[in-house]
């Protein structure tokens, strides 16, 4: 004779996880086709990111060459919503949110720190040291910056250095803010 014994797999279960998790990478994909669609009109814009977060929040941001308005984020917010509500790829209720980067927001993309140049920028290397300075120039795989080296004697004026940094050592690259 044979027991059966039922298993039930809860919300926490590692199979519902990677179910839910594969669900979002294909609504990610969705959207980002869209959003590239609408962006064919939109020359300069970019994305940066997508993000469908675990509270149904679907977060799309957008940056451009020259900077990005409110009217440009409206325009692929409507397109977006429209198209996925169209194809009802997102079952459940759902937040859309389309935005540009904030100004805390680590760069990322090539793009970002080539319209960012001339600007000041925070570096953290992988290896955990802080680097800062002038954002000189970008090229596919590194970037240069006019970095700004601390005097060791208290009083005299901190010195500077052109320094290359190879992108794939960069942790975090944040723009500075001056209130100069």
């Amino acid at each position: 004779m044979y027991h059966y014994k039922e298993y039930r797999r809860g919300d926490n279960s590692p199979l519902f996880y990677f179910v839910d998790q594969m669900a979002d990478m294909n609504i990610e994909k969705r959207v980002a086709q869209l959003v590239e669609e609408k962006l064919t009109e939109l020359p300069g814009v970019f994305v940066v990111d997508i993000k469908m977060l675990p509270n149904h929040k679907l977060i799309i941001l957008l940056d451009g060459d020259d900077g990005i308005g409110v009217g440009d984020c409206a325009k692929v917010s409507r397109y977006v919503g429209f198209k996925l509500e169209e194809e009802n790829v997102i079952e459940e209720a759902y937040n859309l949110e389309v935005s540009s980067p904030g100004i805390d927001t680590p760069l990322t993309l090539v793009r970002q720190y080539a319209k960012n140049i001339g600007r000041d920028l925070s570096v953290k290397t992988k290896e955990g040291a802080k680097r800062e300075g002038e954002l000189l120039s970008v090229t596919e795989d590194s970037i240069v910056i006019n970095e700004i080296i601390k005097a060791g004697v208290k009083g005299r004026k901190a010195e500077t250095a052109e320094a290359t940094i190879p992108l794939s050592d960069i942790a975090e690259a944040k723009v500075l803010i001056s209130f100069k």
